[in-house]
């Protein structure tokens, strides 16, 4: 693969043949082309030799090395950085060499950084920032992640970006009275097959969050997906806001309208997790069930299962799984 720098790829070096084939002088197109004469003759050469294959990038990796460190030495240098665990610095001090080369070595033989493993064990406790290892539930509907984001909204015909901050617009829209504000997308995604909702909303208060999930919930539904848990962060958004509705989201499992229903630690039950009754909120039927139990519990960091939760294979990564299982046209 050509690197960021080459002024000619394989398509430029074929073009060179053809231009060559078809009567062009090799100055000529090499000026057209903004190359070397001996770049030009060059190509020729490993055209006429090996044809369509000379054409490629080759190797620049030496055919030999003879000042390369022995294999003693390295073998030297990996024992010490695992029975030491110290950096390339450390270990060129105790061995009498250059730091630069106990740093290619360590790189040669793929030796781990020091911040990706256990400093008393030395085993790997993070072997890569992708893991080939997904956390994914095993059947749709198991898991739905929801999030808002929250993005500054761009004022008509560009921002300063585009204008710059000294320009006549980008300075009138710097000193409006009434601010441009922000949008607000929220979001929810199956954790199985990455099927997302999404919406762009004005504001994320308690009944605007709480009218997406509803709307997001049968929008999975139409899609044959029941859903079964609720993640996110905000989980007293949600309730309060469907408490304020008097009614539980379609499309959802009792489980995972509980967890918007059911009261907290000092709450008392105000909301029943039937479908919404065309004359109003319906009435509290009693206090929920052990199953009926809210399957997120809110607290002042995130929010997480419940303990009345059974554990499930649906709630630890398979190590099977494929490294990915997106479903793609499906977005909103």
């Amino acid at each position: 693969m050509s690197h960021a720098n080459a002024r000619t790829t394989v398509f430029a070096r074929r073009l060179m043949i053809e231009r060559v084939a078809a009567g062009w002088p090799p100055a000529h197109v090499a000026e057209q082309l903004g190359v070397s004469r001996a770049t030009v003759y060059k190509w020729l050469g490993r055209h006429r030799d090996n044809g369509e294959a000379g054409l490629a990038d080759r190797s620049s990796r030496p055919l030999r090395t003879p000042r390369r460190t022995p294999a003693r030495i390295e073998q030297r240098v990996l024992a010490v950085r695992r029975r030491r665990r110290r950096g390339a610095v450390v270990l060129a001090a105790e061995l009498g060499l250059n730091p630069s080369t106990v740093g290619r070595i360590l790189a040669r033989h793929h030796m781990p950084h020091l911040a990706a493993i256990d400093p008393i064990t030395g085993e790997p406790v993070r072997a890569s920032r992708r893991s080939t290892v997904r956390y994914e539930h095993r059947t749709p509907g198991s898991l739905v992640h929801v999030d808002v984001k929250k993005l500054g909204r761009i004022p008509t015909g560009g921002g300063w970006r585009l204008h710059g901050r000294d320009a006549a617009i980008s300075m009138a829209n710097r000193h409006k009275r009434v601010p441009i504000g922000y949008d607000y997308i929220h979001t929810a995604i199956d954790d199985h097959t990455r099927l997302a909702y999404s919406e762009v909303l004005p504001d994320e208060k308690d009944p605007t969050s709480a009218a997406f999930l509803h709307r997001a919930l049968e929008w999975f539904a139409g899609h044959r997906i029941r859903v079964q848990r609720l993640l996110t962060d905000n989980a007293l958004v949600y309730r309060r806001g469907s408490n304020r509705a008097g009614c539980a989201p379609r499309g959802a499992s009792n489980a995972a309208s509980s967890s918007l229903g059911a009261p907290g630690p000092t709450e008392k039950p105000n909301v029943s997790t039937a479908p919404c009754s065309p004359n109003g909120p319906t009435p509290d039927p009693g206090h929920p069930t052990a199953t009926e139990h809210a399957v997120l519990t809110a607290s002042s960091s995130a929010t997480t299962l419940n303990e009345a939760t059974p554990p499930s294979a649906d709630t630890h990564p398979s190590a099977d799984s494929p490294p990915d299982n997106n479903v793609s046209g499906h977005y909103s």
